[in-house]
């Protein structure tokens, strides 16, 4: 049997991800407090002032608070994957039961789930998204982190219950599914003994896929300054800035466009993050894949 090299190769990612969120705060050069000086003095007698390009102290520099980027990105990292799986989670909690009654692809659910997915098709996600969280109701309702994960799950719904309906439909016309309905098998039973199991490897693939997909529209939102749990921060006499109040990976990204210019490590690095992340899942995804069709002729 040929090895499956994506599923050992996204396993190990996975690994090194999974060591880093959980091992990593712990470890003795990471600041937990994330604790920074905007001003260093150092003995040569000249001033520095944040953000500090890669050095010995600073190995991938510091963000414009006087932050070590590295300490960010491994703290960061737990915030980070809890929202990206929260929000896949739910996305699938409403989608699989939404995908599978509509599986006779006609009635009431089958409508839902056509017009959920074309509702939102028409425009990008990150977009349709953005619009939604920046309503003035919205911006900073007291939770506001739930909600943001809910509308995120919910604008993609259609898509993700329309590929589980076509899935369902196509399935529903297999001899042994008709066979099943014809002995009298119940719906419980049909769903348990015949859609589940025979559904269930799709579905695993594309949670990876679609873990990828919210990762990289995380780092899109942040791009357009918009985060999932935010609040006012006073900049000046008089002043205010919109600030992320998580410790994601998305939160260093808010700048990019003023930071690529004169401090690039900032956006780089978290980026580089979240792209490794999704390539991680995608791989994973494709492991799944080659592993559940193994026993197909390629």
């Amino acid at each position: 049997m040929k090895q499956n090299y994506y599923l050992i190769i996204g396993f190990l990612m996975a690994a090194i991800l999974a060591l880093i969120t959980f091992a990593g705060p712990h470890l003795p050069f990471i600041d937990k407090d994330l604790g920074g000086e905007r001003i260093l003095f150092p003995s040569s007698g000249e001033i520095k002032v944040a953000p500090f390009p890669p050095s010995d102290e600073f190995v991938l520099g510091s963000d414009r608070e006087g932050r070590d980027m590295l300490s960010l990105l491994v703290v960061g990292a737990k915030d980070t994957f809890l929202l990206i799986f929260l929000i896949v989670i739910l996305r699938y909690a409403i989608a699989l039961p939404l995908g599978l009654l509509g599986a006779k692809d006609k009635g009431f659910f089958a409508w839902l789930v056509r017009g959920w997915s074309q509702l939102f098709s028409s425009l990008p996600v990150v977009i349709t998204v953005a619009l939604i969280l920046c309503l003035p109701p919205l911006l900073f309702h007291e939770s506001r982190f739930f909600i943001a994960i809910a509308v995120i799950a919910l604008v993609d719904v259609g898509r993700v219950a329309f590929i589980i309906q076509k899935q369902a439909h196509e399935l529903s016309k297999k001899p042994f599914v008709e066979a099943g309905v014809t002995i009298g098998n119940n719906p419980v039973k049909m769903l348990y003994h015949y859609y589940f199991p025979n559904l269930l490897p799709e579905v695993i693939v594309n949670f990876f896929s679609e873990a990828a997909r919210v990762a990289m529209l995380i780092g899109q939102l942040a791009v357009l300054s918009v985060f999932i749990s935010q609040g006012f921060v006073q900049t000046g006499y008089g002043s205010f800035s919109v600030e992320n109040s998580s410790h994601d990976w998305a939160t260093l990204i808010k700048d990019a466009r003023a930071d690529f210019v004169t401090a690039i490590w900032i956006p780089f690095y978290p980026m580089l993050a979240i792209v490794v992340s999704a390539l991680t899942f995608n791989i994973i995804g494709e492991g799944f894949r080659k592993h559940f069709n193994r026993h197909m002729p390629s």
